[in-house]
């Protein structure tokens, strides 16, 4: 199975270049379903936002789904100083010691944008006798804006309020090495392996055993991403990121194939299935367990929905920081994925 990783780069690069934290994904949702539309997937948008494409299969009397999250870890403006500063509230789990000396874009709710900086409340080490040791958590830590305010009025005059997203520069590079780094690999990596695997279907490189649904869901980050799929659904693999670190398997040049997370085990069967997939068909894998970790399998699961449920994904280092990846794990997802969903022509 060939994979067209220069592909795959230019739809990341696009994919990436869009600020898409939990509760802001409209635009990079609008710019997936119009690459689809051009690809011939009509797309739907539901409700909450989630971008759904039903694809036909050869056998049409069994419906499957996967799934990639577009929306990222972010912030939103919490309150304003009385010097002028923002102090912040996280949307996920970003880390935010790494965090500290971050550009960002504040947009106000009439789309005004400013750019600011994150910073320890005690950044400079000529003033602070704390500045290398404070904790670095959204109490101790603020963003200095781009503009000459020094009160909450200044501030409140260029549009700028409580409750005003705050996006964080990702900074998305692909190394001559192959290496993908940047934020929020977690999970944009992921939504452009499936949009490499419908420019494949597009193309007929590759069929669709079964009626398919491909989500590119909103809300995985703050825990109810795919929580509104279809009741016809019966198996659902995800593609999300691959844990790396501590006695844990992943690398970042596999795709993981995860047992287990925060909420408990995968379906056995279908999780067997893909591990003997990877196996027969030499993709370098490995199973793995996921200690803090959350998917839209279990959102799903928890809304109550009846399916077999399993996660892949590439393995992805210093995850909800400034993570990284390589194109052999992305490659490796992209045919673990189309071995399960298709058949080659």
């Amino acid at each position: 199975m060939k994979i067209d990783l220069e592909l795959y780069k230019e739809y990341a690069k696009q994919i990436f270049a869009f600020d898409s934290p939990s509760g802001f994904t409209d635009n990079c949702i609008f710019h997936i379903k119009k690459i689809c539309d051009n690809l011939g997937f009509e797309g739907t948008i539901t409700n909450k936002g989630n971008l759904k494409i039903v694809v036909d299969g050869k056998d049409n009397s069994k419906v499957v789904a996967t799934s990639a999250h577009v929306d990222t870890l972010g912030l939103m403006v919490r309150s304003i100083s009385s010097s002028g500063t923002l102090k912040v509230t996280k949307l996920g789990g970003p880390q935010m010691p790494t965090l500290d000396g971050e550009y960002c874009t504040i947009q106000t709710r009439s789309g005004m944008r400013y750019s600011g900086t994150i910073l320890s409340t005690s950044s400079s080490s000529h003033v602070f006798e704390d500045a290398a040791k404070k904790i670095r958590d959204v109490d101790n830590m603020e963003i200095r804006l781009d503009e000459i305010v020094h009160s909450i009025d200044d501030v409140k005059k260029l549009g700028i309020d409580n409750g005003d997203f705050v996006f964080i520069d990702p900074k998305t590079l692909f190394t001559p090495t192959g290496f993908l780094k940047s934020r929020f690999i977690d999970d944009k990596a992921s939504v452009a392996c499936l949009m490499v695997l419908l420019h494949m279907i597009a193309n007929k490189e590759i069929y669709l055993k079964y009626r398919t649904i491909f989500y590119f869901s909103t809300h995985e980050e703050v825990g109810h991403g795919a929580a509104d799929i279809d009741a016809s659904i019966s198996e659902f693999v995800t593609v999300d990121m691959g844990c790396i670190g501590l006695d844990l398997a992943g690398n970042e040049y596999a795709v993981s194939i995860a047992a287990k997370d925060s909420n408990g085990p995968y379906d056995y069967d279908l999780t067997t299935r893909l591990i003997n997939l990877a196996k027969e068909n030499n993709v370098n894998f490995i199973v793995d367990i996921f200690p803090f970790y959350g998917s839209d399998i279990g959102a799903a699961w928890h809304a109550g929905h009846d399916f077999k449920g399993a996660l892949i994904g590439p393995g992805v280092s210093a995850s909800h920081g400034m993570e990284r990846t390589h194109l052999q794990a992305i490659e490796n997802t992209i045919k673990l994925i189309s071995l399960y969903l298709g058949v080659e022509k």
